[in-house]
């Protein structure tokens, strides 16, 4: 067994960035209250974080030089494909197992979208559902996640 631990967080932009949709977990939200996060990419920040956990497994850094060589020079922007790059990296008898994902932000509100966001996680990594867990809190305010400026996010990948 192996286990990687995963985190990101992204500050949201001051106003829509042209029209860019918020996407978290594979899923937009849109919520007229949330712009977009501000990153290179979509900044799907739950994704990046799962991203980081694989890379925590299999010691290869995607949220880096890979990623920034796919973003900003291919134009590759979905997160998506950053941990579909991360799961390339994985040996051969290597098999994810679960994924645990905490999140922190006082908007937008998670609990609506969560099922959405497994089914899009566990699809991404060709898992079953039932191996996605996503918890959120809005850390009673006590952090700029809370206090509405962005999302921060944990994540743990659970490897056999």
């Amino acid at each position: 067994m192996k286990v990687g631990i995963g985190q990101d967080s992204h500050r949201f932009h001051d106003s829509a960035k042209d029209g860019a949709p918020l996407v978290i977990g594979g899923v937009v939200f849109e919520d007229g209250d949330c712009p977009a996060l501000l990153g290179n990419s979509d900044a799907d920040v739950v994704l990046h974080a799962i991203t980081n956990a694989v890379s925590g497994v299999t010691g290869v850094n995607i949220l880096g030089e890979i990623a920034d060589e796919m973003c900003l020079v291919q134009g590759i922007k979905d997160s998506c494909e950053f941990l579909k790059k991360a799961l390339e990296f994985l040996k051969e008898d290597e098999t994810v197992i679960h994924v645990s994902i905490s999140i922190e932000c006082s908007r937008p509100k998670i609990s609506a979208k969560v099922e959405e966001m497994k089914s899009s996680i566990a699809d991404i990594m060709r898992i079953d559902k039932d191996s996605v867990a996503i918890t959120a809190t809005s850390g009673e305010g006590l952090t700029d996640f809370g206090r509405g400026l962005g999302i921060h996010v944990f994540c743990v990948v659970t490897v056999s």
